[in-house]
């Protein structure tokens, strides 16, 4: 499909708040084809999405420390987390000690697929994910731990007011830039 076709497509599914505030621009060389081509999304004409640029007020994350300690990332621990804690410590360690390495475990867990997330949209080709998002189901790409499914659908008038206030817990465990898609289109409703 073409790049033009492409597009309209995807603007096309734009909520109506968000039509021309969100924007997919890609710009292309034309003897270039075998390259994946680079892709931005933008809003208010500035570009939110660019991997490369360091210029971004999005923080993209660089180690999986800066992940466990950014506070704007809720983990939330629950009684099975900590009962797993305790049988692989075999029932030797204090009360409050395991719940402080339940939420250790948790989110060295979380901050590994969050960097395994950044990294495949770096490496991704925005065309193919874009098409790979026209064809499957929007639960489909909310679910997804892919970044640019996860944006895609957010800004996607198919999802309603409900669904997208009922979203608010789990995006506190989502990528930066992802949580920023949800709070623009938050500010929609």
């Amino acid at each position: 499909m073409s790049w033009s076709k492409l597009k309209q497509q995807l603007e096309g599914f734009l909520c109506p708040a968000l039509n021309g505030r969100v924007e997919y621009r890609a710009p292309g060389y034309r003897y270039l084809t075998d390259k994946p081509g680079i892709c931005y999304i933008s809003v208010d004409k500035k570009n939110v999405l660019n991997m490369s640029d360091k210029t971004s007020f999005i923080r993209w994350y660089q180690t999986e420390l800066e992940i466990k300690n950014d506070p704007d990332i809720q983990i939330p621990i629950n009684s099975d987390d900590i009962e797993a804690v305790r049988k692989a410590t075999k029932g030797t360690v204090p009360e409050d000690r395991l719940i402080v390495m339940a939420r250790s475990r948790k989110s060295t867990e979380h901050a590994k697929e969050l960097l395994s997330a950044q990294a495949s949209l770096s490496k991704s080709n925005f065309i193919a994910q874009a098409n790979k998002f026209l064809s499957t189901s929007i639960e489909e790409s909310i679910e997804s731990n892919d970044i640019l499914m996860n944006i895609l659908a957010l800004v996607d008038r198919r999802v309603g007011k409900k669904r997208i206030l009922g979203m608010a817990e789990k995006m506190g465990l989502k990528h930066p830039v992802v949580r920023y898609f949800y709070e623009l289109r938050r500010e929609t409703l």
